[in-house]
């Protein structure tokens, strides 16, 4: 039996009983797994299962795993330079439609298929059947036709100019290319893959559900071959456990974003006995306020809940100054982001009090939350479980806002289902990440612009919603440079004047590993994995 269908003969007969095991973090990492004192196998800490090995899917599937197997025509560099990869080089139309790429010759997957045209339109096609589940991503819904012009030749034609394709082309899900054996015999991918066949420097080798995953080299592999055999994934949910088997040393690197507390990291990092390292900022914490909720329906409510936080004490107190509070809702270091004219709101009780009396959300006599109506001032706020910085700022925001009379309750709850309320619109204040580096600005306006992703039904109490959806379509279809500078500097800084959208901190990845480890260096894709050139001794 392939690992793929093992996996889903595992995940099928998972009980109520593991699942609980899961959530409270008892599970045992190490169980049939690669004895440690193997040097060849380098050993990584991660706080959830892997997911399924699809490139064309998404949660629960890690994006760092998926990066290792399958890979992308065009590489996003430092500095966000575009580099040919599986295309060696490609050919935009003067009218910016159609885009035509020369394939590398020396390719083949990991099972030793060829890779070529015509299956680089088979996972194209794959990804086209499903196109609602990927239109946050620009170009696929305007994909018009797709060819596999000759061996090396593969041509796409959007319906429309889209400035932003051979970017998004970079990014790790969903077109990146699954090799023919890997495919269901109806050709849609969207329930499954039979094999996790891709051209990436990465097999799966061994997997047991929510416990770990082993990667072997694939052998196959038409680039530089990475300088350790294996990558062992220990799935580990709790993070102080996580911290304990590293001190252990029975891992070798932690790394990501919330996999280890600022605590523990800066802790570690003081006794000098390990090595520790962090990113540029890859993207900013917000918070989403949904407008179509009646307490968050008035601009002097959302107003009210910013002033009535302290920004800074909050994010250099959580983060211990290794994050940095953020004025702007998207990184400054982005495309189309730097100097942005924006209402900056800062702490302000006084204030923050006023407003909310303007909003008709009085206190009173002897209470401690403020009432409009007979209705208490309540929110709910949901965040991350796993994700440590998070939970730490949805506590202190809950503690801040009560003294200006509000009700904050905070809840806790698994990624995938984060996700899934958040796109259902069942939410009072997500706390969220923008996706950074490959894929903002022009990611962020349009998932914000379409419809089941959250964003949409979040502003739709903006006064100007129906100007500023227009403005959101035009900007990613322009071929004017300076129009399209203009236009940012236009649409950005009104969706966060209005209040839903509240930047918090600008956030950056953490890795900490044994001094064994080498050449350790996080990718300039924001996911991606940092396997490419690492090393263990």
């Amino acid at each position: 039996m392939n690992v793929s269908r093992r996996k889903k003969s595992i995940i099928q007969a998972v009980s109520i009983l593991s699942i609980t095991t899961l959530l409270f973090g008892c599970s045992n990492p190490n169980e049939g797994a690669d004895n440690k004192s193997n040097q060849d196998t380098l050993t990584m800490a991660w706080p959830r299962d892997i997911g399924e090995m699809n490139p064309h899917v998404y949660n629960p599937s890690q994006l760092f795993a998926q990066s290792m197997v399958y890979e992308p025509l065009v590489h996003y560099a430092e500095g966000g330079k575009l580099e040919p990869f599986l295309a060696k080089s490609w050919d935009i139309s003067k009218d910016g439609k159609t885009y035509t790429f020369k394939l590398r010759d020396d390719v083949k997957f990991s099972d030793g298929s060829t890779f070529d045209a015509t299956i680089v339109k088979k996972n194209f096609d794959a990804v086209l059947k499903n196109k609602a589940l990927h239109s946050w991503l620009g170009f696929i819904s305007k994909i018009d036709k797709t060819e596999a012009v000759d061996k090396q030749t593969f041509r796409m034609t959007l319906s429309e100019a889209y400035y932003p394709t051979i970017q998004e082309l970079a990014v790790v899900r969903p077109v990146r290319f699954l090799g023919e054996a890997g495919f269901p015999k109806n050709g849609d991918t969207s329930k499954g893959v039979e094999q996790e066949v891709g051209t990436g420097p990465w097999v799966l080798d061994e997997y047991k559900a929510d416990q770990y995953a082993t990667f072997k080299v694939n052998k196959n592999y038409w680039g530089p071959m990475p300088k350790v055999k294996k990558i062992k994934v220990d799935i580990i949910p709790d993070a102080e456990s996580r911290v304990l088997a590293f001190e252990k040393g029975d891992i070798d690197l932690i790394f990501g974003e919330g996999a280890i507390s600022v605590d523990a990291y800066n802790q570690l990092k003081e006794t000098k006995s390990y090595k520790t390292t962090m990113s540029e900022p890859v993207a900013t914490r917000l918070l989403i306020m949904n407008t179509k909720k009646k307490q968050l329906a008035d601009e002097r409510v959302r107003q009210a809940l910013q002033y009535g936080f302290d920004k800074k004490t909050l994010v250099e107190g959580i983060t211990s100054g290794l994050e940095a509070p953020a004025d702007f809702i998207l990184p400054p270091n982005l495309p189309y982001t730097s100097n942005l004219n924006v209402e900056k709101r800062d702490f302000d009780v006084a204030k923050a009090k006023s407003l909310l009396d303007e909003a008709g959300w009085k206190l009173p006599n002897g209470k401690k939350i403020r009432e409009k109506d007979g209705q208490p001032l309540q929110i709910e706020m949901m965040y991350d479980a796993a994700e440590l910085v998070q939970k730490a700022m949805a506590e202190t925001l809950q503690s801040e806002w009560a003294s200006i009379g509000v009700d904050l309750k905070i809840v806790g709850v698994e990624l995938p289902d984060q996700v899934q309320r958040f796109k259902d619109n069942k939410f009072d204040i997500n706390m969220y990440s923008n996706f950074g580096a490959p894929y903002d600005p022009h990611t962020f306006v349009n998932i914000i612009g379409t419809d089941g992703f959250g964003f949409k039904e979040a502003i739709s109490a903006y006064p100007n919603k129906d100007q500023l959806l227009q403005e959101m379509k035009d900007v990613l279809k322009t071929t004017d440079e300076t129009k399209r500078q203009k236009m940012y500097a236009e649409i950005l800084p009104s969706l966060q004047d209005q209040g839903a959208l509240v930047p918090i901190s600008y956030l950056k990845k953490m890795a900490i590993y044994q001094n064994g480890v080498t050449n350790f260096k996080f990718a300039a894709n924001r996911d991606e994995s940092p396997f490419a050139q690492i090393g263990i001794k």
